[in-house]
């Protein structure tokens, strides 16, 4: 598969025509008819990723903006006959990823001018396909603020970093991790691993057990098994996507989160005016957009440097006032 990478200028184009479609659909207008909304995920709703998507769809149906309905455990191969099933039963909008079947998922788009189709992708919108709007989760903001938790946590300078696949939207959390660790020390080793899977945690488990011996004592969890990991061998680590601090009090010191929220209410309003179009949502995972936080501290309050902590309120501040950028960069991350 080609990858294209976004620049920062294409994304703020796209969050300023994204912009004037959403303010011509003002909050308002959510409080009208649900519209059916339907979810195809490739893995379970439990999974990280997939799980911000899923608690942002039933937030919406609980306030009365959509009907919702979803399939879990979709293969690839499978994607593009569940989506035709859902656009002909009379669903509005539909919501999922299609990281795996981007070719086949926009072929049926095409045959449902009229369905709404909003999609996890590593590529961009298709003006010629005006109903296929795509998303990533763009939370390098918070990445990069958990980042400098690790980098003032590590005792050894060596962090391990377990991902599912070196695409993007996995890359530029990485990329964003290590340049938040590296402002609290620039000597910082990392060892970074990809399992080729989204949902294996027993992979993920003994990826982070092989770099826990080769002298890791931080571990960056891209995916579930890493900090199980952390957690038998008494070291730390840092979530990703959710907060897993209260199954793991002892190990994970902090969390990048990512909030669908923003996102899926925007193409909501965006549906329901009429003005659904070709776009880049994934400007709405940006931390001044409300779409990414660092989790609270909780267990692990008093016990993070205050150079650390200053370093994140000064940055936490700048960032949302659009006076510092993480850098986006999207290329593989490799070991140093």
């Amino acid at each position: 598969m080609t990858t294209r990478r976004f620049t920062r200028r294409f994304l703020l184009g796209s969050a300023a025509a994204l912009a004037g479609a959403f303010a011509l659909a003002p909050r308002t207008a959510l409080a009208a008819d649900p519209i059916k909304v339907a979810g195809i995920y490739t893995v379970p709703v439990e999974q990280q990723w997939v799980s911000r998507i899923h608690k942002a769809a039933e937030a919406a149906q609980a306030r009365g903006d959509i009907e919702y309905v979803f399939t879990e455990n979709v293969s690839n191969t499978d994607y593009a006959r569940v989506m035709r099933e859902y656009a002909e039963s009379g669903n509005t909008l539909i919501i999922g990823e299609v990281f795996g079947a981007e070719q086949e998922a926009r072929e049926v788009a095409a045959d449902y001018p009229d369905v709404a189709f909003l999609m996890g992708s590593s590529f961009k919108q298709d003006e010629s396909l005006p109903n296929f709007a795509v998303f990533d989760n763009y939370i390098q903001d918070a990445a990069y603020l958990s980042g400098i938790v690790a980098g003032a946590m590590t005792e050894s300078g060596n962090i391990g970093m377990v991902g599912g696949f070196p695409i993007p939207e996995v890359n530029r959390l990485m990329h964003a991790f290590m340049a938040g660790a590296a402002e609290m020390n620039p000597d910082i080793a990392f060892q970074v691993s990809f399992i080729g899977s989204w949902f294996d945690p027993p992979k993920a488990k003994e990826t982070a057990f092989a770099m826990i011996e080769n002298g890791a004592d931080i571990l960056y969890a891209e995916r579930f098994g890493v900090s199980d990991a952390a957690q038998e061998k008494g070291i730390l680590a840092i979530g990703n996507v959710i907060d897993t601090q209260a199954e793991y009090p002892d190990t994970v010191v902090a969390s990048a989160i990512w909030h669908f929220e923003p996102t899926l209410d925007a193409a909501i309003a965006a549906v329901k005016a009429g003005e659904f179009t070709a776009a880049d949502y994934g400007v709405y995972s940006f931390m001044k957009e409300g779409g990414a936080s660092l989790a609270p501290f909780g267990t692990f309050e008093g016990k993070i440097p205050q150079e650390a902590l200053d370093l994140i309120e000064e940055r936490t501040k700048a960032i949302k006032a659009g006076d510092y950028t993480v850098e986006i960069n999207d290329e593989e991350p490799k070991s140093s």
